[in-house]
């Protein structure tokens, strides 16, 4: 997480044309291209700062997608950038063009934040009515939220580092597989603390820190069978599925990997260090109260 969060806070997220606005252009071309090429074309043409990635079609790179500023479809521009393409790299053919304006992406990144929000105070509420009838039932929510912001930190800073290493840029999708890590997070962070609950009531050990102990011990293997079948769901879309949902399947895979990791080993933590008062009396020891 720490790496992440010098990233995001030197470097950013590499947005794309989804919330900064611009055209998304995918060609496919007779030949085997290289960047170079692409990138030469439109520099010559104003559009220099594109960012070109390059998909293979039938085992040779031969597909352009390529990330712009707006690009209006019929414009002379357009026509000029296609001549010159035909005329250095070859014939192609126009597999798709998106063009978002800048507002509509600013409109976005606002309803992306608010999203998040949102379900983050829903899952705290919702939690905390579902153990209403435990000692503290707002604890077991806020503990299940700070094991979620964990998981929304580690993808957050992995895509802010490789967008500034390799140059992933994030798009709406990027925000729909968030919200899908929040919401398995969640449901696995749940699953523990409902066992929690079961064994409080039979008295199943003789300390807190026990029942949790026991609880984790019981549900560990179905947390492990459940996590590695999306896993591995999650390998083969990215490794043989489209060029455009790589994003979105790279950021639920690491996001479900730390999904996992933090329901065994954060959330039930958290509430243990909570009830046995270690994290108040960190909290003393750094204020000085």
């Amino acid at each position: 997480i720490i790496p992440g969060l010098v990233s995001l806070i030197l470097f950013g997220l590499k947005l794309g044309i989804d919330f900064t606005g611009g055209t998304n252009w995918i060609l496919k071309f007779d030949r085997t291209l290289q960047t170079e090429e692409i990138r030469a074309v439109l520099d010559e043409h104003g559009y220099s700062g594109s960012l070109v990635q390059l998909s293979s079609e039938g085992g040779r790179n031969n597909v352009a997608i390529i990330s712009m500023k707006e690009l209006q479809p019929g414009s002379p521009e357009k026509r000029a950038i296609e001549d010159a393409f035909r005329e250095r790299i070859g014939n192609f053919k126009e597999l798709e063009m998106v063009s978002v304006g800048a507002s509509v992406g600013n409109e976005i990144s606002r309803r992306a934040i608010i999203a998040v929000s949102l379900a983050s105070l829903g899952i705290l509420a919702y939690i905390a009515f579902a153990f209403r009838n435990t000692q503290n039932p707002v604890l077991y929510g806020i503990c299940a939220v700070v094991a979620m912001l964990h998981d929304v930190f580690v993808v957050l800073g992995i895509f802010s580092i490789l967008g500034e290493v390799a140059g992933i840029e994030i798009d709406a999708l990027f925000v729909t597989a968030l919200l899908t890590v929040i919401g398995f997070s969640v449901h696995d962070t749940i699953v523990v603390f409902d066992r929690i609950r079961e064994n409080l009531a039979k008295r199943a050990a003789p300390t807190f820190e026990a029942v949790v102990d026991y609880s984790l011990a019981q549900t560990l293997v179905r947390s492990l069978n459940t996590s590695m079948t999306v896993v591995f769901t999650l390998l083969a879309l990215y490794l043989f599925g489209g060029e455009s949902t790589k994003t979105f399947v790279l950021a639920l895979l690491i996001g479900v990997i730390s999904g996992t990791f933090s329901s065994i080993f954060n959330a039930s933590q958290l509430l243990v260090s909570w009830e046995n008062g270690e994290i108040q009396r960190l909290f003393r020891r750094v204020t000085g109260r």
